[in-house]
């Protein structure tokens, strides 16, 4: 593999989760009396929670308070795209070393435990950490002077990822599940 250090995202990523985000939310709309179809809402949650939340249910205050309250019921049993695990632990086996970035609080840690892949990362960021969000660079010059970080790419599903990975100087490459992510990376 070409790089020391590889800054990954989380949801779409290596978690498979805007499949179960998407449920959640089209739960959360049907709470305020509200309906979507379930493929607009994938493809706006893609693009971001808070553009979702702004075409659906922009007069909602507490939209996005009750959304994360359900999607966390529906985080309970994460599911991993094919190959994460392997890849994470082969980057470790040879030395080099993986770093996380969600948007996610500190909820992205019990997702880490339960897909059993916490023990591969070198540091998680997580909202709580404060940074701005990508595709503010913020979080991974943080990671990139911490670390001296010099070889890395950043890996993730959305353009805010390629934004942010190019502007703190690192390659990326945005990842759409094709083939399984050892497959890709390697």
């Amino acid at each position: 593999m070409n790089y020391h250090d590889y800054i990954w995202d989380l949801g779409g990523t290596l978690l498979d989760n805007y499949e179960v985000s998407t449920q959640a939310f089209v739960a959360c709309l049907k709470k305020y009396g509200l309906r979507a179809s379930h493929d607009l809402v994938y493809a706006k949650l893609k693009e971001s929670t808070k553009v979702a939340i702004d075409y659906f249910a922009p007069d909602e205050d507490n939209f996005l308070q009750d959304y994360k309250a359900i999607e966390e019921q529906y985080l309970k049993r994460p599911i991993l795209f094919e190959g994460a695990r392997d890849i994470l632990a082969k980057i470790v086996s040879e030395g080099s070393r993986n770093f996380l970035i969600s948007h996610r609080n500190q909820q992205v840690l019990t997702i880490l435990d339960k897909t059993e892949i916490r023990p591969y990362f070198t540091e998680v960021v997580t909202s709580e950490s404060g940074f701005a969000r990508k595709p503010s660079p913020q979080s991974l010059l943080y990671l990139k002077d911490k670390y001296q970080i010099q070889k890395a790419i950043v890996i993730g599903d959305r353009d805010i990822d390629r934004q942010a990975g190019q502007a703190a100087g690192f390659d990326t490459l945005l990842v759409e599940h094709e083939k399984s992510l050892m497959e890709i990376i390697t």
